[in-house]
């Protein structure tokens, strides 16, 4: 400061000095008509003054607006610090499952920063969790507002919109996904699993090629093998459905042509021979079916058919050059004695059922196709016995013990026990994953209740009944 007094009173005294020696006035025009006259020392401090001032304005500015920013920053700083503190909590609140106290923290957030685009997700998760999904889309929305690119928001967006059953928006934004990234492989999964859900084969079924031709490799490719293997068989039913034989056989080839072992694609191709009457087309398939796969359903189908048609003989031979190539197969046995008891051919039956009666320590319909065998032959006592086991009245030790029936076809992913053959297990939607199994009575100490989580309708609800029984009289 006294620097600057001093460096002012030095150029007062250089101003005068000049004065003195300069005494002479000069004229200064304001407008073109009117000027003053003033001296050269008046001029000179005038200019400086004005000088002077206009230095001091822009410095002022610029010190004004240093202030502010740096007001700005600080307070923006404040807030942010705030904004982290709430939202780490509000993290931590949803992670313990305490959704109440998860969303009042997330709201504080929202209340500094009304587009936070995590707060508005995570906020979206927990209302999706508690089932209000329409709240959940509208803070999706918003959240796509703020980042319309971000991937986070439109898988979240998308899952929350199927939930709502507005399929078709989801599928929009799927789409939408795949458009800017063709071999996004979450997308294109969902969009398949919404196209299965809704039985829509056809575009699941272009979503399945191309996901079969994305690099999978291990685990993957197999599952997406296998989804497309059932989506094809779903296609060709429905094509049946609509009396479309033809289109129907084209596809149930191409899965065999993918899988030899697909089962659903042989019943569905011999179903197609069937409606068209190309009997023998049908039990060739089965023969040749079994001969590829050695699946027992196969036989069970051609078995129907046969007797149907009135050709016994023909199961028959098949029955017996299979167990001649599996002699030990007690399954095997189990349902050629069980043809020979449909047939009349109670010697037989009775030889070869009486056979595995010792490997197996209980086998209630087998116990009760004996019991009647021997009610034929006059020998009473055993029969009861016979009925006995059949009927599982034994006492073990004090009470009975309760039991659970296991039924003809059984899932083995999921444990779901049917009566009836399907293309597509009911429980765990998996295809082609029901395998025979004769009716053996397990003992448990408590009954099993084994009813589906869900149900699935599917193309293979439409298989004859014949080709579905699971009755074993």
């Amino acid at each position: 400061m006294r620097f600057l007094i001093l460096l002012f009173l030095i150029l007062i005294a250089i101003i005068g000095y000049f004065s003195q020696l300069n005494p002479n006035r000069v004229v200064f025009f304001v407008t073109p008509e009117k000027s003053i006259e003033l001296s050269l020392t008046a001029l000179i401090l005038f200019s400086i003054s004005v000088g002077g001032l206009l230095v001091m304005v822009v410095i002022g500015v610029r010190q004004t607006k240093a202030l502010y920013l740096n007001w700005a920053y600080r307070r923006a700083q404040k807030k942010e610090a705030s904004l982290g503190t709430f939202y780490k909590e509000g993290c931590n609140a949803f992670l313990a499952e305490r959704y109440k106290d998860a969303i009042a923290l997330f709201q504080k957030v929202l209340d500094i920063n009304p587009n936070h685009l995590h707060t508005l997700l995570r906020l979206g998760d927990i209302y999706r969790s508690e089932k209000n999904v329409h709240e959940a889309i509208r803070l999706y929305r918003k959240a796509r507002l703020s980042d319309d690119q971000n991937m986070e928001v439109l898988f979240g967006l998308a899952q929350n919109l199927d939930a709502a059953h507005q399929s078709d928006e989801a599928i929009g934004i799927l789409k939408e996904i795949i458009g800017h990234d063709e071999i996004n492989l979450t997308a294109l999964i969902r969009l398949r699993e919404i196209y299965v859900r809704l039985s829509r084969w056809e575009e699941a079924h272009f979503i399945a090629e191309k996901i079969l031709k994305l690099p999978l490799s291990g685990e993957n490719r197999q599952r997406a093998l296998s989804t497309s293997l059932g989506i094809q068989f779903e296609k060709g039913m429905a094509s049946l459905k609509n009396n479309q034989i033809d289109p129907a056989r084209h596809a149930f080839k191409s899965a065999i042509k993918m899988d030899k072992d697909f089962l659903p694609a042989y019943i569905g191709l011999g179903e197609a021979y069937i409606k068209s009457e190309r009997m023998e087309s049908a039990m060739t398939l089965f023969e040749k079916g079994y001969d590829m796969t050695k699946n027992i359903i196969l036989l069970h189908r051609l078995e129907t058919l046969c007797l149907e048609i009135g050709q016994p003989d023909r199961i028959l031979r098949v029955y017996q050059k299979a167990l001649a190539k599996a002699p030990d197969h007690i399954t095997l046995k189990f349902y050629l004695g069980k043809l020979y008891y449909r047939l009349e051919m109670i010697d037989e039956a009775f030889d070869l059922l009486s056979e595995i009666e010792g490997q197996v320590e209980s086998f209630p319909d087998l116990h009760k196709i004996l019991g009647n065998l021997y009610l034929r032959r006059g020998n009473y006592f055993v029969a009861a016995e016979a009925f006995r086991k059949g009927l599982q009245l034994q006492i073990t030790g004090g009470a009975p013990l309760k039991t659970a029936v296991i039924v003809p076809y059984c899932c083995p992913l999921c444990d779901y026990h049917t009566p009836t053959w399907s293309g597509r297990c009911a429980r765990c939607g998996e295809w082609n994953s029901y395998q025979p199994v004769p009716l053996i009575i397990q003992k448990e100490q408590k009954r099993l209740h084994r009813t589906p989580h869900e149900v699935v309708t599917t193309g293979a609800d439409m298989i004859s009944p014949a080709a579905k029984s699971g009755e074993l009289f």
